[in-house]
């Protein structure tokens, strides 16, 4: 059974899943045992990467987007499907695959198409083959609004991020970030 007891010191033990006698050190308040030089796995410049980059990415998502919404009436994440869609065979796509690319679930795509669908940006078309299956397919005024939207977009992530690092800089910051869960490599973040 696992327990949690607190020492004197502040540390509490908690007994590891295989038995008692396998013990893991935390530090009270700490959420991972110690490290092996001593030091909480979130301190010092490893806790300062981490509330850096996950500041400075809410703080960049929410200026990309009211830039969008300002000059173009769309959102960052309109604007990705658009993307998406605009860089598909045919300009369409599955609306599961759509979720899937999003990593939003499909209520979520569903509710965002709805929104761009409302726009004239995208319609719904059903699989002549299986009706199950339906498509989200980019529309001219679509394809128009991501041209014209992809000035500011680049423009803006020029500004916010590229601006802030030399070309050497950059190419290890792609390195580095390559390596995350979920990275992903090609792609533009345009349509020209």
């Amino acid at each position: 059974m696992d327990t949690r007891t607190a020492t004197p010191e502040g540390i509490a033990t908690v007994p590891d899943a295989i038995g008692a006698e396998d013990v893991a050190t935390v530090p009270a308040g700490a959420c991972a045992p110690t490290a092996e030089d001593g030091a909480s796995s979130l301190e010092g410049f490893a806790l300062e990467a981490w509330r850096s980059y996950l500041q400075s990415h809410a703080t960049i998502v929410r200026l990309l987007d009211a830039e969008l919404i300002s000059e173009h009436g769309i959102t960052t994440r309109d604007y990705e499907v658009l993307l998406y869609l605009a860089q598909s065979p045919d300009r369409r796509l599955p609306m599961s695959a759509l979720a899937e690319s999003t990593m939003l679930t499909r209520s979520g795509i569903t509710r965002l198409v709805d929104g761009l669908v409302h726009g004239g940006f995208v319609e719904r078309v059903s699989c002549p083959k299986d009706a199950r299956v339906s498509y989200a397919q980019l529309t001219d005024d679509g394809f128009d609004k991501l041209r014209d939207a992809g000035c500011t977009h680049v423009g803006s992530i020029r500004r916010l991020f590229l601006e802030h690092f030399d070309a050497d800089e950059t190419g290890q910051l792609a390195t580095l970030l390559g390596r995350l869960p979920g990275a992903q490599r090609g792609g533009s973040c345009t349509v020209e």
